[in-house]
């Protein structure tokens, strides 16, 4: 979350913690946003979109409606079909 994209993504870019998560992971890209007027909405989804599957992700960046919804029905069983 930020109120500054270009910012943030910059900083994620240059690798200015060391010990971050995309540290370790440059080039960073970012494939998708969210723009959210009130903070607290922005963090929540953030959270539930970290614990999300790879492949339920990349139907979101991709606006593949219909496989975010199936990916979000059975977790486990789908998991289990990667």
């Amino acid at each position: 979350m930020t109120n500054d994209l270009e910012r943030r993504v910059s900083q994620h870019k240059s690798g200015y913690k060391k010990d971050s998560y995309t540290a370790t992971r440059l080039p960073v890209k970012l494939p998708w946003y969210l723009q959210c007027e009130n903070p607290k909405e922005a963090i929540k989804i953030e959270k539930q979109i970290k614990g999300w599957s790879q492949r339920k992700k990349r139907a979101l960046i991709n606006e593949n409606w219909d496989d975010l919804v199936e990916f979000s029905k059975n977790y486990k069983e789908n998991d289990n079909h990667i």
